[in-house]
């Protein structure tokens, strides 16, 4: 790909290609990055010394505690996350977040180092081809083996990486380009012959589109992350407020509509809200924008939305009649497209159609949220325990979640205000995603509460971080709601499987102890009439802190929408 670069750093003295690196860095703004250090990465770190006032290193105890930091730093700030990381397994510990960031669309940009190019493909120690490796989780990828190469990769990586759908790119630079100097200049680049991240406004399918939405007399919205990637949450307000259509969200959605927004009606998916699933197939027109009609939100393809006419809003033209045939699709960043679409469209109100999703939610509400928010006896649900996370925080903080009942829990009760305040693993189910995600989230908005909500499982998977949260002094509070199960995974043996569960029971270790062993402060709460003063408590807490929550081992997540089913299907129990 031909880039064109604009000048914008340029030196006549000799710089080195590993403090080429840096100054490449903060050339485009970076000021904070995660990794961890290794021999084929050794010049980078030693250039980094040089540097601190300038870049802050933040050292996890995992090369993939780093990828999941920068994921949540990029998802709460909407910024580049940027890692750093050796060759060989230092590098193929970033796949799994690499993988989870390309799935999610979240701009990352992973510098790895390698061994000498004089050593590729010789299997010298701690040599992975991680080009070949990372290139299906990659936007791009490219190996760098001279110095004077550097700026230019840098350059396109960062443009690529943020440019029209986000997500990750990989840059591997080879130990004898680290060490090399030339002649240093930096430009960032602004565009790429034969690569478009932002397709063409097409006036006449907006004005299709409309004309649709027009005659529409129960139509529908389905929003996704593309309205926050794309910074259109006003222009996305605007238009449901014009049109007066009901919306509701993916996972990854959530937080780009406040939740008491009244044409706001809920979640999609398996574990979504009774209203939006049923209504799915009695709408007359479906309007996506910004999500991509994953698996988990349709149920069987051969049963959803049959009766619709489907419009679709999205900037990447792969998603387009990739898993649901469409009959008008807009391409286009949404910012864009909404506020020309909100143009056409006439000022409606559907109070008939929009009554019927409260009336479903509301049946939802006294046969499962009634018992998950308000139960009287029996041990503590998750339900519960985010229901009074809410009444404290308000709506204001930012939740990380890792995968699994927690997971849907947290986003069926979280309530939010604002954007850019739900984190969580969406597309790969990554778990051990949660903890290092609200580092980074906690590092990349500093004034904003960060709660980390996570299940005992995947906790366990980047326990180690906690070291990072002491050593940065990340001030996250941290939940485990701890039920001694792979949850979601016995709750699908309980319902499928005849109740044989088969290595999903968990004997755990004392959480709070490991805590207080890296200087951070926790309770432990079990009893229903204590968990209050618990929460208090630790919000009252200044620094960082561990509540660990004994919920209720054999649980379920209700409405369920069983796996192969249609998403009217969904079961309140």
């Amino acid at each position: 790909m031909e880039s064109v670069l604009t000048p914008l750093v340029s030196t006549k003295e000799k710089t080195s290609g590993a403090k080429a690196l840096i100054k490449s860095l903060i050339a485009e703004k970076v000021n904070i990055v995660f990794g961890y250090p290794g021999g084929a990465i050794m010049p980078v770190y030693d250039a980094l010394f040089d540097f601190q006032t300038e870049v802050h290193h933040v050292l996890t105890r995992h090369e993939q505690g780093a990828v999941h930091a920068a994921q949540g730093f990029a998802r709460a700030t909407g910024e580049v996350g940027v890692v750093l990381a050796t060759s060989g397994p230092g590098a193929t510990n970033l796949i799994t977040g690499i993988a989870d960031a390309m799935v999610d669309s979240t701009p990352l940009v992973c510098i790895t180092g390698q061994v000498g190019s004089q050593l590729l493909g010789s299997d010298a120690f701690q040599e992975t081809d991680i080009i070949s490796i990372s290139m299906p989780v990659t936007k791009w990828n490219f190996q760098v083996t001279k110095a004077e190469e550097l700026p230019e990769a840098i350059a396109k990586a960062f443009y690529i990486a943020k440019s029209g759908r986000p997500g990750p790119v990989l840059i591997d630079i080879t130990k004898d380009a680290q060490f090399q100097d030339f002649e240093f200049s930096y430009s960032p680049c602004r565009t790429i012959r034969s690569y478009q991240p932002i397709p063409s406004l097409n006036l006449n399918q907006v004005k299709a589109a409309a004309d649709l939405i027009n005659l529409a007399q129960k139509p529908f919205v389905l929003f996704g992350q593309g309205v926050i990637l794309g910074n259109a949450e006003q222009e996305f307000k605007s238009f449901i407020e014009k049109t007066g259509i009901p919306a509701a969200w993916t996972i990854l959605g959530l937080s780009a509509l406040p939740t008491e927004h009244p044409l706001n009606v809920g979640m999609l998916g398996m574990h979504g809200n009774y209203g939006p699933n049923k209504l799915t197939n009695e709408c007359d027109v479906l309007i996506a924008i910004g999500m991509r009609f994953d698996d988990r939100v349709t149920g069987n393809l051969e049963k959803y939305a049959k009766q619709a006419r489907i419009i679709h809003l999205d900037i990447d033209p792969a998603e387009i009649n990739k898993n649901v045939k469409v009959e008008i699709p807009v391409l286009g960043d949404c910012k864009e497209t909404l506020s020309e679409l909100t143009k056409h469209v006439l000022l409606k109100s559907h109070r008939e159609w929009l009554e019927k999703f409260r009336v479903l939610n509301a049946i939802e509400a006294e046969q499962v949220v009634k018992d998950e928010l308000s139960p009287v006896e029996g041990p503590l649900k998750m339900g519960e325990v985010v229901d009074q996370i809410n009444q404290i925080t308000d709506g204001d903080a930012v939740l990380v979640t890792d995968v699994g009942q927690h997971q849907m829990m947290a986003c069926r009760y979280t309530r939010f205000n604002q954007s850019k305040s739900n984190i969580t693993s969406g597309g790969l189910g990554t778990m051990g995603f949660c903890l290092p995600a609200a580092i980074g989230a906690k590092l990349g908005a500093p004034s904003r509460e960060v709660i980390a909500v996570i299940g005992d499982g995947g906790f366990q998977m980047t326990i180690q971080e906690l070291g990072t949260v002491f050593q940065t002094q990340a001030a996250i509070k941290i939940v485990i709601l701890n039920n001694n199960f792979l949850g979601m995974v016995r709750q699908w043996q309980q319902l499928f499987f005849d109740k044989r569960y088969s290595s999903t029971e968990l004997m755990n270790p004392d959480f709070i102890k490991i805590g207080e062993g890296y200087g951070i402060k926790g309770a432990t709460v079990e009893k229903r009439e204590d968990l209050s003063n618990a929460l208090k408590a630790m919000f009252a807490h200044e620094g960082s802190y561990l509540l660990e929550v004994k919920v209720g081992k054999e649980d379920n997540v209700f409405p369920m929408v069983p796996s192969g089913a249609s998403v009217s299907d969904i079961r309140l129990a």
